[in-house]
């Protein structure tokens, strides 16, 4: 194991001694990181608000390490074998100083709004054990998504467990008291090119840790889906949907996609379209589940069930705002579908006043430019 702690650390325990720190709580940012370089100084020109900020890195063979120590960073070089998210994160805790107040972890992937030490500092109490905030998700070729998520916290008395899709467990004694930080935003903007194949095995031996963990049989479940092992898929989650502590309806309805999804990949669209239904009445009040078989429909060229759905969709106006929220159904899609669906049944007005809508969100979508050139034809409407 090889550690190198620059000078750098001695001056800010010092500084944490004293008054000349950058407010009123010592806060320190850290994380780990693997070859992360491209990463290094959007990251670090993002935590500059902390008094500190503390590197675990795991392996990187490129210019991580020297691009993260040369901008201010304090970075140890660590080794875990085997491999495990909590392990390496825990490690990079323990290397933070003990007078620390307020401990944030951010992967390198990830960019924090200016001004997020205020809002923090603002927003904190010696009381508080933990903080939420924002993470607004930038998918590749889709709408943005945000959700609350929970990586800040006290020094003392937390760790990280599981193998993968880590959670953080308080074992302090007094009241785990979180607060909730409304205009501190965190922004994922992830390497799209990196591979998932590690998390496969970690989520199999997460499960086996913790087989009465109904969140962690769900991400097994969807990452056998992703993986095309859609056996394993429609077992593990129909598991999951079977266990007491599945109770969340956003994350049954999920599962019933992801379950009818397998199916359909595996050829059984009749089976895939009544998980479907189950889906739609498990969580009725999402829009995910409507987009779904609103999907079905057209893929089918059912248009009458492509345009209940979408309609059906377009009713729900609030948006739950958890990591399970797909952007695609708060886009212009079940505008679209609806507007297909209707021009199909012969009802181009309707199908107009959709294909507007759906151009009003994304109006440089050539598809739907010509999409409503075509239904103004149909209607007699001259120009649009």
């Amino acid at each position: 194991m090889k550690k190198y702690i620059p000078k750098e650390l001695l001056f800010l325990r010092v500084l944490f001694k004293g008054e000349d720190r950058l407010g009123k709580y010592k806060i320190c940012v850290y994380s780990i990181c693997k070859n992360e370089e491209k990463f290094a100084d959007r990251w670090m020109d993002s935590v500059s608000e902390a008094d500190m900020v503390v590197v675990v890195d795991t392996g990187s063979t490129d210019g991580t390490v020297a691009k993260l120590r040369s901008r201010g960073a304090i970075v140890f070089e660590e080794q875990f074998i085997p491999w495990r998210f909590d392990t390496a994160i825990n490690a990079a805790l323990d290397h933070v100083p003990e007078d620390v107040d307020i401990c944030f972890l951010l992967g390198l992937d990830v960019v924090l709004d200016p001004g997020w030490r205020e809002a923090l500092e603002k927003g904190w109490r010696p009381e508080y054990t933990r903080a939420s905030y924002w993470l607004v998700w930038s998918g590749e070729g889709k709408l943005e998504k945000r959700f609350k998520v929970q990586k800040i916290h006290r020094r003392h008395g937390f760790r990280w467990i599981h193998p993968v899709h880590e959670v953080l467990k308080y074992t302090g004694s007094d009241p785990d008291t979180i607060v909730f930080i409304d205009n501190l935003i965190a922004r994922h903007k992830p390497d799209h090119k990196k591979s998932r194949s590690q998390y496969l095995p970690l989520l199999e031996l997460s499960v086996q840790e913790n087989p009465d963990d109904s969140a962690a049989i769900f991400w097994l479940g969807r990452e056998y889906f992703f993986h095309g092992q859609y056996d394993n898929a429609i077992s593990t989650l129909d598991k999951h949907l079977k266990m007491p502590g599945a109770s969340w309806p956003e994350q049954r309805c999920a599962s019933m996609i992801f379950i009818s999804r397998a199916y359909k990949s595996a050829g059984d669209s009749n089976t895939a379209l009544k998980w479907l239904f189950r889906a739609a009445a498990e969580c009725p009040a999402a829009r995910e589940p409507w987009l779904a078989l609103a999907e079905y429909g057209y893929n089918a060229k059912d248009w009458p069930l492509t345009f209940w759905a979408a309609e059906q969709g377009l009713k729900v106006k609030r948006r739950s705002n958890s990591y399970l929220t797909n952007p695609d159904a708060w886009g212009y899609k079940l505008e679209d579908l609806c507007a297909i669906a209707c021009y199909w049944l012969g009802m181009f007005d309707k199908s107009a006043t959709h294909a507007k809508a759906a151009l009003s969100v994304s109006p440089d979508d050539e598809r739907l430019v010509r999409n409503l050139e075509l239904i103004e034809k149909k209607r007699g409407g001259g120009n649009v």
